[in-house]
């Protein structure tokens, strides 16, 4: 009998990357497809369209199963043998939604395998461009959810999350507000990542735990749908959502499609997907306590937690690796992208120029701040670029080195002051020594092992300081009650 394989899908914002690795877990193929290079003709940046208000953002869905398509093609050129697939499971970038039309079931189960998969689907879709995570345009459906259940607190303590524009739930609440036609044409709501688990199942594949509570919409003590949020979003959403389930449940064998078209072994499993950041915690063997940043198109700080206390800021969220504890997630939308315009601008597009004028600069930056937000952050709600000299005086640019060192000093200086706020106990790990300019150009490789410079604790805390008190002055709306803070 053939060495079994098994295959890791990744539904990321910019691309779709697989991973096969055998049990050994030794990789023996990767790949990836990028949306805007190998798929021009959805026209995305990014792998998005931001809308003309700069706040909705959203995602062709036909792109999403061109890019498998395509990726499974290069697989089968390349002699992959799709037979000693035992099992695949995967993730999807949180928060995202997908909307099947009525009827879409059975040409999902049925599609014929002489059709790549985006021929049959292409009219199966109510919304044919998703609303993603970089989508900030709901604060109206934010405010009246929170309003719904009691306040803003209160939602936290059922869903682990205050309201948030791009949770899930408050999605749907303004497609069903602005477009109640097209709600109830709307047989099933998927997340990115059950979705993408739909498109191999050949059926609706459930929301699973973890990725499910970054919706606004699962109780997550009791792991079923809150009645009165899904109230308060739209009618009738409990049956378009389907019933959750444990993230590592084994879903079903592989839709025979693929065992036609590609030869896969009909008793090759479907294991749950589930989002990309609770991925991220069980694919880094997180244990209770530690804490990991993700440097992404979006960055993220996660831990593993047992007794969560839900709070205005960040998020709790199930553990997608033992469903009886949860981790916690803060996030911050303004990540890669923002760094590489940054770097565009300031370094000729080159990574090593960026290091070489990062490392030319003096760690504290002779105090100068800078807060760098392309598109509506969430932690902290602000909006544009924001520049201080040592004094605190707002300035309107800074020589181009002392740009590079005030974007990531800033950067990293928001995660440990939100962190703090959440009483995480900021602990760095020793180990490879690793540069600040390094650990940007690596990411998002796993080389974030970094040992302390000497001094730099009594460096860094009275700026840590001053870039608090500097990030109130940059807020966008520090009343508002439905939007991130």
């Amino acid at each position: 009998m053939a060495a079994p394989f098994y295959l890791g899908w990744d539904f990321s914002t910019q691309q779709l990357k697989v991973i096969a690795i055998d049990e050994q877990l030794r990789v023996i193929y990767e790949d990836n497809v990028h949306f805007d290079k190998d798929l021009p003709e959805f026209k995305t940046q990014g792998g998005v369209y931001i809308h003309s208000d700069r706040l909705t953002v959203t995602s062709p869905v036909l792109m999403w199963v061109k890019a498998l398509d395509m990726i499974l093609e290069k697989m089968k050129s390349s002699g992959f043998n799709f037979s000693q697939v035992r099992a695949l499971s995967g993730a999807g970038q949180q928060h995202g939604s997908v909307y099947w039309k009525k009827g879409s079931m059975q040409i999902l189960k049925n599609a014929s395998a002489e059709l790549p998969l985006h021929h049959s689907l292409q009219a199966c879709f109510s919304v044919s461009d998703s609303p993603i995570w970089m989508d900030s345009s709901t604060a109206p459906q934010c405010s009246a959810l929170e309003k719904a259940v009691g306040g803003a607190q209160h939602l936290a303590r059922i869903t682990g999350s205050r309201a948030y524009e791009r949770f899930t739930g408050n999605q749907i609440a303004k497609i069903y507000g602005q477009n109640p036609e097209i709600y109830m044409e709307t047989e099933r709501i998927s997340l990115v990542s059950s979705f993408a688990a739909s498109l191999f199942l050949g059926a609706y594949a459930p929301i699973d735990y973890s990725d499910g509570s970054g919706m606004n919409l699962l109780q997550i003590w009791e792991k079923v749908w809150s009645i009165s949020c899904l109230d308060a979003c739209a009618p009738g959403l409990k049956e378009k959502l389907g019933c959750p389930v444990p993230s590592h449940s084994v879903l079903g064998p592989i839709s025979p499609y693929y065992s036609q078209r590609y030869g896969f072994s009909p008793d090759c499993k479907v294991v749950a997907f589930t989002g990309d950041n609770p991925a991220s915690l069980a694919g880094m063997r997180l244990q209770e306590g530690d804490i990991a940043i993700s440097l992404g198109t979006s960055d993220t700080l996660f831990l593993w937690i047992q007794e969560p206390t839900p709070a205005l800021e960040g998020h709790i969220l199930c553990n997608p690796v033992d469903s009886q504890t949860y981790m916690a997630l803060l996030c911050f939308k303004n990540g890669s992208l923002m760094r590489e315009r940054v770097r565009d601008d300031c370094a000729s597009g080159s990574w090593d120029e960026f290091s070489k004028a990062l490392s030319s600069t003096v760690a504290g930056n002779n105090g100068n701040l800078g807060f760098y937000f392309d598109v509506m952050e969430i932690t902290p709600e602000a909006v544009g670029i924001h520049r201080f000299n040592k004094d605190n005086q707002k300035v309107s640019v800074f020589p181009k080195e002392v740009e590079i060192r005030a974007l990531i000093e800033g950067q990293f200086m928001a995660k440990r002051i939100h962190a703090e706020k959440l009483g995480y106990k900021v602990r760095l790990v020793a180990g490879t020594n690793v540069s600040l300019a390094d650990v940007v150009k690596l990411a998002p490789e796993p080389k974030l092992a970094v040992t302390p410079a000497a001094g730099a604790e009594e460096l860094y805390r009275p700026l840590l300081k001053r870039y608090a008190e500097l990030e109130q002055k940059v807020i966008y709306n520090p009343t508002s009650s439905c939007l991130a803070k």
